[in-house]
């Protein structure tokens, strides 16, 4: 029988050896121009660090708007980790990732950051910060709605096969009649009482850019007052064109469930908030389309024990990732222990939803330690029953959790 060091090394290793596919991320190649972020001052203006610093500065929102991006990375920098111990977890990501490229962590300004960001090329980054990562292969979120990324998409963008496309659809769910107007402009003709003809064009614009894109899967990001079944149009986009699509080509729904948008607009994309979702609403989507694939992750911590409970009950529900405002170590283990227990290894345990491309390193670095250690408790557990747990078993249970369980239920449409 193994011993708890040999089984917590096995684990370690496993950990740090499984290259990862990201499966939710707001990342994108050089070919993509402004969209791709990356550097010390992409990386300090995060949301996260925005809010963060705007609350314990106490500086007046406009104040900190009318700044330039170096002029606010300055003042989040000295606010959040000159003046302050940078405790909560945005900000020891930062450390993390300067500390994994060599840079110190504790320096007074940004200067010596700003040099190091500049002596390298978008392609040279992305390269490292993979390699340190151990991230094979990120997904984006592609918005054809959005002006600037779909003039991005028409030319035919050089492909970097390490970033995977997703068709992300928010408004034709949430954007009638309003979404109408942007359809006619690219193309599609819709009316606002969605009729046959407004169908047909929807489905028509879904496999057109999931062709364009060569997109592995559909997305959108529902608020907690989101319902299924409903009679509304949300309903009918979904039941008539989203879920046919999708099963023609074999491609999973996904649905991020839970986030209430601008509670605070004066802090922009810094403003939104949560709130407990229905998941009985994504209980009676899967068992009324048994032939579609679902992947789910909720926002607030109260929805976790229902969402995995859900994945129990319907094997074409992929419960998936720690989003958000639960992307910190102590709900991510909470959360991993309580799918372990009742779901086994049949589950996709993170993904970084990072929007800087830096943020992969310590996101990752982040969520192995703590995925490894939920893991090591659970096959020491085993072994105390006289289960004898194997290198092997420890390898498969790491290779599912960090690439394959998401690729198996990609399954074909999403190769």
């Amino acid at each position: 029988m193994p011993t708890a060091e040999q089984i917590s090394g096995w684990v370690d290793d496993a950990m740090s050896a499984t290259p990862v596919f990201d499966i939710h991320t707001h990342l994108y190649p050089p070919a993509f121009g402004p969209l791709m972020l990356w550097g010390i001052d992409e990386l300090l203006t995060y949301h996260y660090l925005i809010g963060e610093s705007i609350r314990a500065s106490g500086i007046e929102y406009e104040r900190f708007w009318s700044k330039s991006r170096p002029h606010q990375a300055d003042f989040i920098w000295q606010t959040l980790f000159v003046e302050r111990p940078p405790v909560s977890e945005a900000c020891r990501g930062v450390v993390t990732v300067l500390k994994k490229l060599d840079l110190n962590p504790n320096a007074r300004g940004l200067s010596d950051f700003r040099d190091f960001f500049r002596s390298l090329t978008p392609d040279a980054y992305i390269d490292k910060v993979l390699s340190l990562s151990n991230v094979r292969t990120v997904t984006m979120t592609n918005d054809p709605f959005d002006p600037a990324e779909r003039a991005i998409w028409m030319p035919e963008p050089e492909r970097d096969p390490r970033f995977k496309a997703v068709l992300r659809i928010d408004p034709l769910l949430l954007g009638f009649p309003g979404v109408s107007a942007t359809l006619s402009s690219m193309g599609y003709t819709t009316d606002a009482d969605l009729g046959m003809r407004s169908i047909a064009e929807i489905h028509r614009f879904l496999l057109d850019w999931i062709d364009r894109m060569q997109a592995i899967y559909l997305a959108v990001s529902l608020p907690p007052t989101w319902r299924y079944p409903q009679n509304d149009i949300c309903t009918r986009v979904i039941d008539e064109a989203i879920l046919p699509v999708c099963r023609e080509r074999d491609l999973p729904f996904a649905m991020m469930i839970g986030v209430t948008r601008q509670a605070n607009p004066a802090l922009r994309l810094a403003g939104d908030s949560l709130a407990k979702a229905d998941t009985s609403s994504v209980e009676r989507l899967c068992a009324a389309h048994p032939g579609n694939k679902f992947l789910c992750t909720m926002l607030s911590r109260e929805n976790q024990h229902e969402l995995a409970v859900a994945g129990r009950l319907f094997p074409n529900l992929m419960v998936f990732g720690c989003w958000w405002y639960v992307n910190n170590p102590s709900l991510i283990e909470e959360i991993t222990r309580m799918r372990v227990e009742l779901l086994g290894p049949t589950f996709i345990p993170q993904h970084s939803d990072a929007r800087v491309l830096d943020q992969l390193i310590y996101k990752w670095d982040h969520s192995r330690q703590v995925i490894g250690k939920v893991l090591k408790d659970k096959f020491t557990d085993l072994d105390k029953s006289d289960w004898q747990v194997t290198q092997e078993q420890i390898g498969q249970v790491v290779r599912g959790f960090l690439q394959d369980n998401f690729t198996r239920f990609l399954g074909a449409g999403g190769k």
